[in-house]
């Protein structure tokens, strides 16, 4: 039983953006949509990560999908299946308890996307309102072409072809393209599925059932079982990592764009798109882990984007390995509070001398568990000529910040330039151990303070959590007393609270210039970890494990003052130093 609302304006529609701390992902490998606490599909680029958003109320934009209790007083909650990007939405009502389980099918496909929304009235009769509303690029095109036969809908906005199924009910509407209320019998549920194509959809679709016991055994099957402590977070950042990995392809940095790292201070930035770095770091994860999937992609990308570009390696790419386009402000929205909308990322213009060692690092991770290929060597191979023709040159490190003699950039070099020469053949084992020897002689000639810790580069005194990586990472034995000294020295200036901030960019306190870096708490676990302090290390990573929303995602940074997450949202390189962490801590027991 349908009946219209006649509502559809206003904040019931869940056109307000809620505090990130609040939104949940689901993703397919080829693209990642955001759920609200209001039952709103808050953001969703179709077909893929990067392309422009259908769904974009996250930035003000008009594209939604809406399903919440039609009452107007509820509380919300909700959480993740095990082992899967499978979200369960739940509100408490006046009238009862009612449950939507939202999932993009999976595995998708890379042109075609499938929402699968399952709406149940778990004691007493419900009221669901309903709200469909996709508008492609950014919400500038409206649906056309709408009409509906004896099972579903059928329209375009754009180049996209749209079916919805389960809202035959529902009708057209001055301010959305369907919307209505349905009323779900006690115990009962609706299923709403949604796809979206960049072609014509000439195909049946799977029944709602169908579709759910797929996407079910496919996230059984891809993620591990895993025991300890903190198995179930673990788990939930491999299914992160899995979700926003393109199979075969590059991983996104986040599936947002241009959500504030620092309100009103133009941090905002697109990072729907495949960092080199974040590549290794989820790679190296994986492999620690014992599973292998995430690790075979991270090298298969990693080797063609060297093969291909060689010492012209850019510091991300898309995610099928094209250059990221140029930045570019969305003018005609209004972002989400305290930043501007924008696509593109200036990152494509920069040289980061890290990534070269972080493709060596991932590289000879997977040589250990022999899965490289002969394209894998020789992208290992042409990574190491090319540290050797570009070391001594300045570059924008792994803050990327203006070009200057990062210590971090050298150091990660030699952590993997000696990785790769532990599974070399003799003779190239030798040249690349004689390379990390000279580069590591230049940084301890130039990078060292005066008493005797790495500081962040050759004119800047000044500590820096990254530095924290290259020891953890074996630059140097963990004995070296460089090591132990950097460590004390980051802790004494960039610790406060339990948390870790990556610099200091000014005489502000630490958390008034920006938040917690939650890759470097994880960091500061590890290195605790490494210096024998099994107690701080423990300490360190569940300080940082809880520095999240009520669905366990992490951003890049954590206001710590606020207990709110800032930047674009979920931060897959956090989750992978969160899973990398959790294993070597024995919070959780890698596969076999």
């Amino acid at each position: 039983m349908t009946r219209m609302s006649g509502e559809d304006g206003g904040s019931r529609t869940g056109t307000t953006p809620a505090v990130l701390r609040d939104y949940a992902l689901l993703a397919d490998g080829h693209r990642g949509a955001l759920v609200g606490p209001r039952g709103d599909v808050a953001w969703l680029c179709a077909p893929g990560w990067s392309d422009p958003a259908v769904f974009s109320t996250l930035l003000g934009g008009t594209g939604r999908f809406l399903v919440a209790p039609a009452s107007a007083r509820f509380v919300w909650g909700g959480h993740y299946e095990p082992g899967s990007l499978i979200w369960r939405s739940r509100w408490v009502t006046e009238d009862g308890i009612i449950e939507s389980r939202e999932a993009l099918a999976y595995p998708g496909e890379a042109d075609r996307l499938v929402l699968l929304r399952q709406v149940r009235a778990l004691d007493r009769p419900a009221r669901v309102r309903i709200v469909v509303d996709p508008r492609a690029d950014y919400g500038r095109a409206p649906v056309r072409d709408a009409h509906r036969d004896a099972e579903c809908w059928w329209a375009r906005t754009a180049g996209l072809y749209l079916r919805l199924h389960g809202g035959a009910d529902l009708r057209r509407d001055q301010q959305a393209f369907l919307a209505g209320e349905v009323t779900i019998l006690a115990g009962g549920h609706h299923d709403l599925v949604l796809e979206l194509s960049a072609a014509p959809l000439e195909q049946p679709c799977s029944p709602p059932g169908e579709l759910w016991r797929t996407t079910e055994q496919q996230w059984a099957s891809t993620v591990p079982s895993l025991a300890g402590p903190a198995r179930r977070d673990a788990a939930l950042a491999y299914a992160v990592l899995r979700g926003m990995t393109r199979p075969g392809g590059g991983m996104v940095a986040a599936a947002t764009t241009a959500l504030p790292e620092r309100a009103m201070a133009g941090r905002d930035y697109d990072y729907r798109y495949a960092w080199i770095r974040d590549q290794s770091f989820a790679g190296q994860a994986a492999a620690l882990a014992g599973e292998y999937d995430l690790l075979d992609d991270a090298v298969a990308f990693l080797t063609d984007r060297v093969l291909a570009d060689g010492d012209r390696l850019a510091p991300a790419y898309t995610v099928g390995g094209d250059p990221v386009p140029h930045e570019q402000k969305l003018a005609w929205l209004p972002g989400y509070p305290g930043a501007d909308g924008r696509t593109g990322n200036w990152v494509r213009d920069q040289f980061q001398l890290d990534a070269y060692g972080e493709v060596l690092m991932l590289l000879a991770a997977a040589q250990r568990h022999d899965r490289l290929d002969s394209d894998a060597h020789r992208a290992m191979e042409l990574t190491a000529a090319a540290i050797g023709r570009r070391w001594s040159q300045p570059d924008s490190g792994i803050w990327e910040l203006p070009p200057r003699q990062w210590t971090h950039s050298k150091l990660t070099c030699v952590a993997g330039l000696r990785a790769a020469a532990r599974s070399a053949a003799p003779r190239l084992a030798a040249s690349w151990s004689a390379l990390a020897d000279r580069i590591l002689a230049d940084a301890a000639a130039h990078g060292l303070a005066r008493d005797g810790h790495w500081r962040r580069a050759y004119d800047d005194e000044r500590v820096d959590a990254a530095l924290l990586l290259p020891g953890i990472r074996g630059a140097l034995p963990p004995e070296d007393p460089r090591t132990d000294r950097t460590h004390r020295a980051v802790l004494m200036d960039l610790a406060e609270d339990g948390y870790l901030y990556r610099f200091r960019p000014d005489r502000r306190p630490l958390g008034d210039a920006e938040g917690a870096f939650l890759l470097c708490g994880f960091a500061a676990a590890l290195a605790a970890w490494q210096a024998g302090d099994t107690v701080g290390a423990n300490r360190w990573f569940e300080r940082n494990r809880a520095a999240c929303g009520p669905p366990g995602l992490y951003t890049e940074e954590y206001d710590v003052r606020q207990r709110q997450l800032r930047g674009n949202l979920p931060q897959g390189f956090v989750h992978a130093l969160m899973l990398e962490t959790a294993v070597t801590l024995g919070q959780v027991d890698p596969c076999h």
